[in-house]
């Protein structure tokens, strides 16, 4: 994979913090820009922003159409059919943007990575199968964990999960089951449901910015 474009956006001259938000399929990289106003994040959180784009690739069970995508999905059994290779190459292009990260001075454990639905599988895989030291935490927006993913990080790594129990495109049991497997694990994994379909919803919102400023030993 050639190396990411992304948009940017520090909320201060300098930064000391780091979250780096994957896209869903078909999207891009600025949808969630204005998730930077609605999180309403302190002052002292001095957080520079990354939003990767997705390279375009044909999405087999959209009948080959080429749209943004972090990995091919081939049918419905989204687990059996899985796409280990393309998820192996967009996590590699995600763990370019965390070295360039680190690079310039950024502590592995002020990165945060977070992600919508094909993006929240992208960023725990990414978190899950760093060595020491770990990130800051990951976010998991209607996703799930894909079978290619690994149990063998620090199982300190803060984790959160939020899923729309009205969700047709990642049904909410498929994020539980995740949910469950790294509680099983040794994880101490966050799970919140929400009345919505596969979207974020502001309630959602304020718990990301809970568990944000937690993750970071902030106060709330």
């Amino acid at each position: 994979m050639t190396e990411l474009e992304f948009l940017q956006h520090d909320t201060a001259e300098t930064v000391d913090t780091c979250v780096i938000w994957l896209h869903g399929l078909g999207a891009s990289g600025d949808d969630f820009l204005p998730i930077i106003e609605h999180l309403r994040l302190p002052i002292s959180v001095r957080c520079r922003f990354i939003f990767p784009q997705a390279p375009v690739i044909p999405i087999t069970i959209n009948q080959g159409f080429r749209m943004p995508g972090w990995y091919d999905i081939r049918n419905s059994d989204i687990i059996a059919s899985e796409d280990g290779a393309g998820i192996e190459a967009s996590s590699a292009a995600i763990d370019e943007l965390i070295a360039q990260q680190l690079a310039q001075g950024m502590t592995a454990g002020r990165i945060l990575l977070a992600g919508f639905s094909q993006g929240g599988v992208i960023a725990l895989h990414c978190g899950l199968r760093r060595s020491a030291p770990a990130l800051g935490g990951v976010m998991a927006l209607s996703a799930y964990l894909p079978a290619c993913a690994s149990l063998d990080a620090d199982h300190t790594l803060a984790l959160f999960f939020g899923h729309g129990t009205r969700d047709h495109v990642v049904p909410i049991a498929r994020g539980r089951e995740s949910w469950q497997r790294l509680t099983a694990a040794g994880y101490t994994p966050e799970w919140q449901q929400y009345d919505m379909e596969h979207s974020v919803c502001m309630a959602e919102i304020i718990d990301i910015r809970r568990w944000l400023l937690s993750s970071l030993g902030l106060a709330v």
